[in-house]
């Protein structure tokens, strides 16, 4: 598989991620993934310069081991093509557009999550397709992408079952307010639009509905300022019918669970309703 590297396609992917990490003025990653060995395993090895994808190419749920080198955070960014659509077209479509949405004409987003430098893995389904992944990890283009094929499974395997499961959709979040660090969290996006899954930590309960009326008024900065720098992320930007899961390993607190994307029109989507308080505990 040839490793180039792109300066146009899935640009908004990055922007729009490098945006979610600064939301709650820390760094910390969200999210500590658990392979499962009975699972076909997808290796994608980043490198800042290069990312490579082996392993077991075929449909259905896969473990995604995450190998990194060379950079603090990879983002391994999957990308199923429409049938009969070329990279080339895609990238020719989408161009320079700010908009992750500009991929669905061409393709759906199918797995964005963030991988610490060593190894790390997730779960995720994957149909059967032409593909191209990107790491996007460092923000900032020219970003290294390479192509693959999922090839059709003759017993496509399920993912295991998840603790809990927080779904987007257009605009809210479903799914349990309370989750329990250390286990298994499944994000989806059922949404039409693209989407992320992140939450920001907050000092209390009060406190987080405060946060919420002020980004609902699009007052960002003042809730910014009374965020912790607790966070997770489930997923970063995913088209509709994304699914992956790992394991949530973040600070036991309060959290606002929020999409900080904006739609097509321009408007925050947390002003739209994508946000509320959750709580993690032990």
């Amino acid at each position: 598989m040839a490793v180039k590297r792109t300066t146009s396609l899935i640009a908004a992917i990055s922007a729009v991620a490098g945006a979610a990490y600064g939301i709650t003025g820390g760094t910390a990653i969200a999210t500590s993934p658990r392979a499962s060995s009975s699972l076909p395993t997808i290796s994608i090895t980043m490198n800042q310069k290069t990312i490579e994808v082996s392993g077991t190419l075929v449909s259905g749920a896969v473990n995604i081991a995450s190998t990194v080198t060379n950079e603090r955070l990879g983002e391994p960014t999957l990308v199923r093509l429409n049938p009969g659509v070329s990279y080339a077209q895609a990238a020719a479509g989408i161009g320079q557009t700010p908009d992750p949405n500009a991929v669905t004409p061409y393709g759906s987003i199918v797995f964005n999550a963030l991988a610490p430098h060593g190894v790390s893995s997730a779960q995720t389904a994957l149909q059967p397709g032409n593909y191209f992944a990107l790491d996007t990890g460092n923000g900032r283009p020219p970003f290294p992408f390479t192509t693959f094929t999922i090839t059709q499974a003759s017993a496509p395997a399920s993912l295991p079952p998840a603790n809990a499961t927080q779904t987007a959709i257009d605009f809210a979040f479903r799914g349990p307010t309370v989750l329990h660090n250390r286990t298994i969290v499944r994000a989806t996006n059922n949404g039409w639009l693209v989407h992320m899954i992140a939450g920001n930590g907050v000092p209390n309960a009060a406190t987080g509905r405060n946060i919420i009326a002020l980004l609902r008024a699009g007052h960002d900065r003042q809730a910014q300022r009374l965020e912790t720098r607790a966070s997770f992320l489930l997923a970063l930007p995913v088209s509709h019918g994304a699914v992956q899961q790992m394991t949530l390993n973040t600070s036991p607190g309060y959290y606002i669970e929020t999409c900080p994307m904006n739609t097509q029109d321009g408007r925050e989507q947390t002003q739209l309703g994508m946000l509320r308080l959750i709580r993690v505990i032990k």
